[in-house]
């Protein structure tokens, strides 16, 4: 596997640090209010990249964090008068019931920013202690990361100094340089008692970039593999993180992956537009199977554009791989139980997927895929026709996208083409043996009630397959 790293600006052969395993820290939610399609865009991201490090054979651990303490929660929750952690759960299970919908694998963690300031002021301790940060000199509480401290500051985004913008989330009055960036937030005035915890400095509050080094270091080391998240975060979220950790004398990610943004007819998502979308605009015109193979189906590092038709396209795409499936199941054993077929998908998915997730590749060999198995199912040809179902039934499992999977049971037509399926059969078989008996009246009304319905029979030397009509 190769995947591109932002922090060399290369494609690198992927060797994880511990053998048969692989560790993968990813940027969550900042739950001040509902989920919209960028977020959702990035979750599915880097669930795709653990689906298919796990189909190479390793174990994953996945942790993704929950920022439930920040600046615009607090904000937030004095405009509505809801207490804060109140509000920042409501939205964190808002976020929570979107991913379930999409499919998106459960980390292996979930650790929230308010579980973790006792290892939050161990790291600020470390970092006063190495010369790389200090407390505010206006006494209000602030520690202050000290960016000219760290030769490396800015390298991530291949940036100097000097031409960054100050840093904004906090008083500038207490800093040595207004690019120092706050670890740890004194508490002001106005501000809920329950948003401060006491600590040497003073009662505050931790800085948002500092949650997530004590949150990865916490589950995954000093050192791990992969850290991935949106492009917007890259700067400043991600470049303090890496200064602060690798300052601490933690060597972090390995790699970076950074998500594409979402756009909306070419243009940028901004509230102020009124063009942001949310879960449920997109669940009110498709179902969530084909909501997901919408926001997988370009490359993960290429900006998305959404467009009121994109889901209508992905639709055809997704009923496409659904009923060949559906007639492929009928034709090969209609009533035998296919979870035990994970197959083996061709060397040209992949090699797409192993090419830094090259997803438009991978699908392109899923439909060429299943216009063979077409091939095969009208040709009568199964030996065929069981490598092509095999084959699209292991590519879209690794992609989280197979119709038949029991995620998309409840939202999908998969649960219930696969339960007609049954129903089918049993008239079939019930057909069977009026044949065998010479019974004509007998099979000929059971071929017709089908008809009715709307269920073409064909018969071959093969046995009888059958189809529903119009699809």
């Amino acid at each position: 596997m190769r995947f591109y790293d932002s922090a060399t600006a290369e494609v690198r052969d992927f060797v994880p640090l511990t053998e048969g395993k692989a560790s993968l820290y990813y940027c969550g939610a900042t739950v001040q209010g509902e989920p919209h399609i960028g977020h959702l865009r990035s979750a599915l991201a880097f669930d795709q990249l653990t689906r298919w490090m796990e189909y190479r054979g390793l174990a994953v651990t996945v942790v993704r964090n929950v920022t439930d303490i920040d600046d615009k929660i607090l904000a937030k929750s004095a405009e509505s008068g809801e207490p804060w952690w109140a509000l920042a759960y409501r939205f964190e299970q808002a976020f929570e019931d979107a991913y379930d919908a999409l499919g998106i694998g459960k980390p292996t963690y979930e650790p929230r920013a308010t579980g973790h300031i006792t290892e939050m002021h161990q790291l600020v301790t470390e970092l006063i202690e190495a010369g790389h940060a200090y407390p505010a000199t206006d006494n209000s509480g602030d520690v202050y990361f000290d960016v000219r401290s760290w030769p490396k500051y800015g390298s991530l985004t291949r940036q100097k100094i000097d031409d960054m913008q100050a840093a904004v989330d906090a008083d500038p009055r207490g800093k040595k340089d207004p690019r120092d960036f706050a670890l740890w937030k004194g508490s002001k005035p106005g501000e809920p008692a329950t948003a401060s915890w006491p600590s040497p400095w003073g009662a505050g509050r931790p800085g948002w970039h500092l949650e997530c080094s004590a949150m990865v270091g916490k589950y995954l080391g000093d050192a791990f593999d992969i850290h991935g998240g949106g492009l917007d975060l890259r700067f400043p979220h991600h470049e303090n993180e890496m200064a602060q950790s690798q300052a601490a004398g933690r060597p972090f990610a390995n790699f970076w992956m950074h998500n594409g943004l979402v756009t909306y007819r070419g243009e940028k998502m901004s509230k102020s537009l009124g063009n942001t979308v949310g879960p449920s605009q997109l669940f009110e015109q498709a179902k969530p199977l084909v909501v997901r193979y919408y926001l997988g189906q370009a490359n993960y590092r290429s900006v998305l554009d959404y467009r009121p038709d994109s889901l209508g396209e992905a639709a055809a795409a997704v009923e496409r791989i659904e009923t060949f499936m559906t007639k492929a199941m009928a034709a090969l054993a209609p009533a035998g139980d296919f979870s035990f077929w994970p197959g083996a998908a061709p060397e040209g998915f992949e090699q797409a997927m192993d090419d830094d997730l090259n997803i438009p590749a991978a699908l392109a060999v899923l439909h060429d895929t299943v216009r063979r198995g077409n091939s095969a199912l009208a040709s009568g040809a199964k030996d065929e026709l069981l490598l092509a179902h095999r084959e699209v039934w292991a590519m879209t499992r690794a992609l989280g996208i197979n119709p038949m999977d029991e995620t998309w049971k409840s939202t999908s037509d998969g649960g219930a083409m696969a339960a007609l399926g049954a129903l089918v059969q049993l008239e079939l078989e019930r057909r069977a043996n009026a044949r065998a008996g010479k019974d004509w009246a007998t099979s000929d009304a059971i071929r017709d009630s089908l008809s009715e319905a709307g269920v073409d029979i064909a018969d071959s030397v093969d046995g009888p397959t059958w189809s529903l009509r119009n699809l």
